[in-house]
């Protein structure tokens, strides 16, 4: 049986899969980290508010990509609207990075 599945119930997939990923929201001055767990060294994702930049690492978009079957051009655009999604915004710049370390101030 095959199903037919829309881009934004897709979307909202992806995005249920990430929100049930747990991160832990740590902000640092204009930064924001989504983390793995308390006091993480690396995070997934390092949103800076100041100037909207958003890091991802290589990593969550390999196993997104991978999971879903997707492109990972898709998997970054896709998570890219899940950080906008979550910080209320419509635009930013994002880049990929293979290890954000997380800056305690």
């Amino acid at each position: 049986m095959k199903y037919l599945i829309t881009e934004s119930q897709f979307d909202k997939i992806i995005f249920k899969y990430l929100d049930n990923q747990d991160f832990i929201h740590i902000q640092y001055g204009v930064n924001d980290y989504f983390v793995n767990s308390e006091k993480d060294e690396y995070a997934q994702i390092r949103f800076n508010k100041k100037y909207r930049w958003c890091t991802i690492t290589y990593d969550l978009l390999k196993e997104i990509s991978s999971f879903f079957s997707i492109k990972f051009a898709d998997a970054l655009s896709i998570v890219n609207r899940w950080v906008e999604n979550v910080f209320g915004i419509t635009s930013m710049t994002t880049d990929v990075q293979e290890g954000i370390i997380v800056y305690y101030f």
